[in-house]
């Protein structure tokens, strides 16, 4: 993978300007286009396309992030299942989406969020929030870490 299609990513997904929490090896950050309550993107921090391409100790990491990403979901918003998505069809950085899902309406900054799709899979073709909320998400879930 190039550079340039990693620089591509990260600008895209806004990884820096949503980043929640970070590992030696992976970030994660709010998902621009916002499925559910705290839909986040989990990205390695080193260009890379295929999952046969992580070393042992990246693969190991993910698992520490997703713990915490767990963790953290349920504490912020009370979230009661996780979807793991990871296609990389259009965006060839290894990467996946960490949906949240909830059987209720839940109420953040007077925004009522409500997962349309419970209890089927989620959908990723949504609109994408505006920035301002995006980071007071970020900023929220943030808040969690230690």
């Amino acid at each position: 993978m190039s550079t340039t299609h990693f620089e591509n990513f990260t600008e895209k997904f806004m990884i820096n300007d949503l980043l929640i929490a970070e590992t030696a090896y992976w970030n994660w950050s709010v998902r621009p286009l916002h499925c559910t309550l705290g839909s986040g993107v989990i990205s390695l921090k080193r260009p890379a396309q295929s999952m046969s391409e992580l070393t042992t100790e990246e693969g190991a990491d993910y698992v520490m992030l997703v713990k915490i990403i767990e963790t953290t979901l349920k504490s912020a918003f009370r979230a009661e299942k996780m979807n793991y998505i990871m296609l990389m069809m259009v965006d060839l950085q290894i990467h996946a989406h960490a949906i949240p899902r909830y059987s209720r309406e839940i109420d953040f900054q007077g925004q009522v969020y409500k997962d349309l799709w419970w209890p089927k899979p989620p959908a990723l073709d949504v609109p994408q929030l505006d920035k301002n909320t995006l980071v007071e998400i970020k900023n929220h879930l943030s808040s969690f870490q230690e």
